[in-house]
């Protein structure tokens, strides 16, 4: 193993040794060009930087849109309950009203409407933490 070390040394050594007997515009070559790597990485990172601040925004603000129609379908539920608790207690088993399975099919088609509304917005919302996670 410290054959192998020495070896190692050894071809380091060289590499130097060559490095340093290259003529002056090679190095300066050289050192052109890791510099523009760096240049390079440099703005990647820089793009990477800003493309996840993105999504985090764009994240933040679809889990605010969520929990306003999350509330706004408790609200919805609520209301269509005190609506058929209170024609309960009128009606006392008599026939609804036309217009109020009106009211009632609209607001069974807004609680469904927004149910789909917020399963796509779960799924955008995993689709945006899965590209924040591989960016």
């Amino acid at each position: 193993e410290v054959q192998k070390l020495n070896q190692q040394l050894e071809d380091k050594n060289g590499e130097i040794q060559q490095m340093i007997n290259q003529p002056p515009y090679e190095k300066e070559r050289e050192i052109l060009r890791l510099q523009k790597n760096l240049a390079e990485k440099e703005k990647a990172q820089a793009t990477s930087d800003v493309l996840c601040r993105s999504l985090t925004d764009e994240t933040h603000q679809l889990q605010r849109k969520l929990a306003s129609t999350a509330e706004m379908c408790q609200r919805l539920a609520k209301c269509l309950e005190e609506k058929q608790r209170k024609e309960k207690e009128n009606s006392h088993d008599q026939i609804p009203t036309e217009r109020s399975n009106q009211v009632f099919l609209l607001l069974l088609y807004n609680e469904t409407s927004l149910q789909a509304l917020i399963c796509n917005l779960q799924d955008e919302n995993r689709m945006l933490k899965q590209k924040v996670a591989h960016v």
